[in-house]
């Protein structure tokens, strides 16, 4: 749960529906806020006492903020913001009364009901620093006007716009481009952005008291979302141009009276896109090759292997290529998933798998269980090598030939991951430190978790063998 929410819910009688409407008021709101030249504070009624909690703030990116200090959280009384508690009271936008005074800055006060299910839930105030105010051009007058139809549609209950979530990352804000339809469709205005941004898809001719869907490449979408009254988003691409376009109706007194355009070039962020992908790929491909070489050479020591008439030189063939097949397991994941992140619940089964499809025992039952989800492949490759090792040795010097079962858990807490490989076998010898062990299964696995990774092994016997690997992710998540 967001703070926005445990904040409404601690301090007001909100309804869970009325809270999911102010979510998407705040989502939406930095467009009021640029075209209002306004800092906005979100108030709601505090829970029993009769004040004023800020349940959140935003600034302008098109003016200078009254506030360098966070407002959330602030309580105040009905004398310290008369013009919100009578928009509370009389259920109306409050514009009257004089400016004012803040450390000597004059401020222009305009507190907007907010209506959800036809009760005023919350008070935008509206709050506008006059000492940097001058004679306004007409991109200006044509914010103020919108910003004014968007105050009328928060007092009504018909802004925000149902299930309506922009990406505040990529969405289009109103210094990027700007344009004003009335009811038929009509520009009334353009900003010199919008201008330019149609211009590179090749649109020359004067858009202004033209319908935009005359001379816009993919009109369709600007008469939907006027037929609709949703708001809709899309992306036009022309001449080597790409603009993000999205298009908010107006409706005031249920009947819409035009629309907002706003547009974005993100030619070069769909650039830069295209060529990730393509970096993607072709990082894929060559995990695919690497797969496809390490299995060649796993491949040739088979080969090699069965020529050989030393059994101790045809283990150590074997033990080789179950390390590289295990490595191979690794990079054919990297080589089917996106990003440098490899899905290691994936990979524990098939090394898992493949130990066990190599047993001289049969009898020996190998699980897993547990998870680890996804973790970068620079843990995942040796981590994978060392259970493969741990595995082959709990069935090789377990058992002795009998039947048993040898599990591999999977745990993932607090920035650590660990895996447990335990058998219920003969358990270690006598006298066993981990540390005087010289085979070279141990050894490798040793190498692998303390000095690739820094992490740790413990091992200790009863009625069976059990290790323990820890290796830390927080500094290595991806």
């Amino acid at each position: 749960m967001s703070f926005f929410h445990e904040l409404i819910g601690s301090r007001t009688a909100l309804s869970p529906a009325a809270m999911d409407h102010l979510t998407r008021l705040v989502s939406e709101w930095q467009l009021l806020a640029d075209l209002a030249f306004s800092d906005l504070l979100l108030m709601g009624r505090e829970r029993g006492t009769g004040h004023f909690v800020v349940l959140a703030q935003m600034r302008p990116y098109t003016g200078q903020t009254l506030y360098q200090d966070d407002q959330v959280g602030s309580v105040l009384g009905p004398m310290d913001v008369p013009a919100v508690a009578k928009a509370f009271d009389e259920e109306r936008i409050v514009r009257e009364g004089d400016p004012v005074w803040r450390s000597g800055v004059p401020v222009r006060i305009e507190a907007v009901p907010v209506r959800f299910q036809g009760v005023v839930v919350a008070v935008v105030s509206q709050e506008a620093n006059l000492a940097t105010a001058r004679t306004p051009s007409r991109l200006e007058l044509t914010y103020l006007q919108v910003a004014g139809d968007l105050a009328r549609m928060i007092t009504e209950g018909t802004f925000p716009y149902p299930a309506s979530e922009p990406d505040p990352e990529s969405s289009p804000r109103v210094g990027d481009g700007l344009l004003r339809l009335d009811a038929a469709g009509v520009v009334s205005y353009a900003s010199p952005n919008a201008v330019s941004a149609y211009r590179r898809l090749g649109v020359t001719v004067n858009l202004l008291d033209r319908p935009l869907a005359a001379a816009d490449p993919g009109p369709d979408d600007i008469l939907l979302s006027l037929s609709s009254r949703r708001p809709r988003e899309s992306e036009i691409e022309r001449r080597g141009a790409v603009i993000l376009r999205r298009v908010i109706p107006i409706v005031v007194g249920a009947k819409v009276t035009g629309a907002l355009v706003l547009l974005r070039d993100i030619t070069d962020l769909r650039r830069r896109d295209r060529m990730l992908l393509l970096k993607d790929a072709t990082i894929r491909e060559i995990h695919h090759r690497v797969k496809n070489n390490l299995q060649t050479v796993a491949s040739l020591l088979r080969i090699q292997g069965r020529r050989l008439t030393s059994q101790e030189a045809k283990a150590a063939l074997a033990e080789s290529e179950r390390r590289i097949r295990s490595i191979a397991v690794v990079h054919e994941t990297l080589s089917q998933d996106e990003g440098d992140a490899v899905d290691f619940d994936r990979v524990a089964e098939r090394v898992v798998r493949m130990v066990e499809e190599g047993l001289a025992a049969p009898g020996v039952t190998i699980t897993l269980e547990g998870s680890w989800g996804e973790i970068p492949a620079e843990i995942a490759t040796p981590i994978s090598v060392a259970i493969a090792e741990l595995l082959q040795n709990s069935v090789d010097h377990g058992f002795d030939g009998r039947t048993g079962t040898v599990s591999v858990r999977l745990t993932r807490l607090d920035g650590e991951a660990t895996v447990e490989v335990t058998d219920d076998g003969d358990g270690l010898p006598n006298g066993f430190v981990l540390e005087d062990h010289t085979g070279l299964g141990l050894s490798i696995v040793r190498t692998l978790v303390e000095g690739d990774l820094g992490g740790r092994i413990a091992m200790d016997s009863d009625g069976g063998t059990r290790v323990r690997l820890t290796v830390p992710l927080a500094e290595r998540a991806p």
